[in-house]
């Protein structure tokens, strides 16, 4: 009974952390990006998802309940793995401890980006259409900017390798050659996905120069 709890909850949450969760994470990154065409574009499109009908019923069932057994389930897991890189440092042996490592430092990172964003127009602090402003307030510190990037890189990281482990664990991708073949796809998305978010995060730090090199 105990194994097929594990194998459930081990499905579940390789699941929840390829369908919700990274839709939410490609949706998010792409939101953010209209922020490099500035602060009236970026407005608009908060503005357009925040008008959304049963938003707050859609945020929990398919954002924060993910979410939040993910990350919980996710612990247990990166402290139950017995990480043996140093004696075993072939690539997928290496991937497998990054993968739990920056889980970790995502949840890290979710929890206080939630605190300082949805929180705070939950609680008024900051409104919908003063949500350029707070980020840029935010990311104009060289130590929070850094933050941001690492927690950026880690959480698309971990969305990338762990869809390289969903099709491993799903029977998507059998064989040397699948799996081969799904590290490159996987290895793209990373990069793409971290260059949009990237551009998103200097377009808040740095509104005006980010929109002048768009302009050339």
């Amino acid at each position: 009974m105990e194994g097929h709890r594990h194998f459930f909850n081990r499905k579940l949450h390789s699941l929840l952390g390829v369908v919700p969760i990274g839709a939410f994470l490609f949706i998010h990154l792409l939101t953010n990006y209209y922020a490099t065409r500035g602060e009236a574009a970026f407005e608009t499109r908060v503005s357009f998802l925040e008008g959304l009908p049963f938003l707050s019923l859609i945020e929990i069932v398919f954002i924060f309940l993910p979410i939040l057994y993910h990350g919980i389930y996710g612990l247990y897991i990166a402290f139950q793995a017995k990480n043996n890189v140093g004696n075993y440092g072939y690539f997928r042996n290496v991937m497998f401890m990054l993968q739990r490592v920056t889980g970790v430092i995502t949840l890290i990172f979710i929890a206080w980006h939630v605190w300082e964003t949805k929180i705070q127009l939950v609680m008024g602090t900051t409104q919908a259409s003063g949500l350029f402003k707070a980020m840029n307030d935010i990311l104009a510190n060289p130590l929070m900017l850094t933050f941001y990037i690492i927690g950026l890189l880690c959480a698309i990281f971990h969305f990338a390798n762990g869809l390289w482990s969903f099709g491993v664990s799903w029977g998507i991708t059998v064989g040397p050659r699948a799996q081969r073949i799904s590290t490159y796809v996987t290895i793209i998305i990373f990069i793409l996905m971290s260059a949009m978010g990237l551009m998103a995060l200097f377009a808040f730090a740095h509104p005006v120069d980010v929109a002048q090199a768009m302009q050339r």
